[in-house]
Formats: C-alpha cells, structure tokens, sequence
C-alpha cells in the first residue's frame, strides 16, 4: 500500500474503503463472501457490506445469494488507460516472433504500484498451468518481470518496497526474507535478466529481461513462461535468453521511433 496522505492533503477516505473492497474482489480467484470480505479489508461486517451493495448496485459487482464477485463493466475502468498505452501494441509483433521462435507464452508486464500488470501477451503453443490474461497482477517479488523491474528500482524505493510489502509464501520455493531478495535484486540489477523458479505457482517457471527508455530506466518487462517439466533450466539460459534480451532491445527501439521514450 501507498504511504498515507499528509495532513491537509484533500483525501476521500470512503473512496479509498470502496477501493480496497474492490481490490479485494479483483484478487481472488473465485467469489468472497461478506466476512472474507470484511476479513481482507480489515472492516466490519456493516461496513463492508454497505461498500459491496453499491458495488452491486452500480452493476460493478455481483450477489449471487452467498457470495459477491465482479462483474465485466468493471473492465470500463482500465479501458481508456490500456487503449492509451503505445507500448502494448508496439510490443506485439515482437512477442508474437519470440513466441513462434521458442514455442512457448511470451508477455510483456509494467509495475504499477507494488505489482506487476499484464498488458501485452502472446499464447504459445503449449499449455500453462496458469490461467493469465491482459489486466492480471502479481505481487513483483514473486515474479521474473517483477524481479527485473525492481531492479530497476534505486536503493531508496527498494528498501521502502520491502519494508511496506507483505512477503507471502506462495510455493514452498518462495523467496521471502527481505534481506535475501535484496541480495538477489542487486544480482539482477548486474546481470540484467532473472529465471524464477516455481516461486509464483509450482511447476511454473519464467525468465524475464528490462525493457529501458532512452534514458536507461526500466520501463516494462519481457518475459517468457513454460513448466518446470517440460523445458530444463538450461535451456532457458543457453537458447532462450538472448532472443529474450534481442526482443526486449527491439520493444524499446521501437518504441523510441514512435516516440514514445522522449
């Protein structure tokens, strides 16, 4: 979560509870009832409840008699912020290539706040055991993209995202000690691209390199998915990496010629 606003700053604290009760339905994977709700949210049953009805109300959620979920207008709400970006539709043809050419899932995600967000995805020819589509956020510790991207980070902003993240155990091979990742983010930060290993969901397993301005600040992230059983680590290093980084080079360069690294 964000810092606190400081005193005098114009705040509307019931938006901000309306959010997070928003937030706490866009992140689970099927419906909520009213006290996981109030339990995620830290509110009171009346509280969470007053939130979820307008939801349902304003037609941005569903009640289905015992559980509330989402519904589809709330995708209204990141339209004109994905049809703005230039980046996603410069990225395609760049992915789609390094797909055909690896026959694997190749994305491209940003940072947005503490996670990272999919806007561009290109499905290859094998099947994943996770379901991601254009919207989809993880939290970035956990992820390769997000791993090279706060390494994008100076040391300031990456110690403040350390201290205010909730460094969950998502696997058994979860990397969570704060001090540990950092070790880790600064080997990034040198070596300029990251495997992760089944640490998001067991048997998925991803490698991602920096997508840079012209300015050499990372920007996004390129990344390409497969399973732990079906392509060996060294495969992602020795054949997958450089086309990796030669298709993360062209998305800026791209980029830079649509001008939208000025």
């Amino acid at each position: 979560m964000s810092d606190r606003p400081t005193p005098g700053t114009p705040f509307v604290q019931s938006l901000e509870r309306g959010l997070h009760v928003l937030r706490a339905l866009n992140d689970a994977s099927s419906g909520l009832s009213l006290s996981q709700v109030a339990e995620r949210t830290g509110m009171t049953r009346a509280a969470a409840r007053r939130f979820l009805l307008t939801l349902v109300t304003l037609d941005y959620a569903r009640f289905d008699g015992r559980e509330y979920s989402l519904r589809p207008r709330v995708l209204e709400t990141g339209r004109s912020y994905l049809s703005s970006l230039q980046l996603p539709d410069v990225a395609l043809p760049a992915l789609e290539k390094l797909a055909y050419e690896v026959r694997e899932t190749t994305s491209l995600t940003v940072l947005d706040g503490d996670e990272i967000v999919y806007v561009a995805r290109v499905h290859g020819f094998r099947i994943l055991t996770v379901t991601i589509a254009v919207g989809t956020r993880f939290p970035a510790y956990a992820t390769s993209t997000g791993r090279v991207m706060l390494a994008g980070l100076d040391e300031g902003e990456l110690d403040a995202y350390l201290s205010r993240t909730d460094l969950r155990q998502l696997t058994a091979g979860t990397m969570t000690g704060p001090e540990r990742l950092t070790r880790e983010i600064r080997r990034v930060r040198r070596q300029g691209w990251v495997i992760v290993d089944q640490e998001l969901e067991q048997g998925l397993r991803s490698i991602a390199a920096p997508v840079h301005d012209a300015q050499g600040r990372v920007i996004a992230a390129v990344n390409i998915s497969t399973t732990a059983a079906r392509t060996p680590l060294d495969t992602m290093r020795h054949e997958w990496l450089a086309p990796l980084r030669s298709t993360a080079s062209q998305i800026a360069e791209d980029f830079t010629l649509r001008g939208g690294l000025e």
